[in-house]
């Protein structure tokens, strides 16, 4: 799971995702996980708190590596930011 956040871009860096996943601000279709390693597959909806706002994201994609913030937006569906 960290290595998704990373990859589409929603924190700056790997440590940071695993980091925001172990202090309990990410939940996968509405339940919280701490394991930065979970797997998730695609149309799994993450819930993610980012410092004063809330994201939710369906997956849609998976890459090998990380790239620019185009590549980025097509590994999921933005379904609603809260403040």
């Amino acid at each position: 799971m960290d290595k998704w956040l990373w990859h589409a871009r929603v924190v700056k860096a790997r440590t940071s995702a695993a980091e925001l996943v172990v202090t309990g601000h990410v939940r996968v279709n509405g339940v919280r996980e701490t394991s930065p390693g979970h797997a998730i597959k695609a149309g799994d909806v993450l819930t993610i708190a980012l410092d004063r706002t809330v994201r939710v994201l369906k997956v849609t994609a998976f890459n090998e590596r990380r790239g620019d913030a185009a590549s980025a937006r097509v590994l999921y569906e933005e379904l609603g930011t809260r403040n």
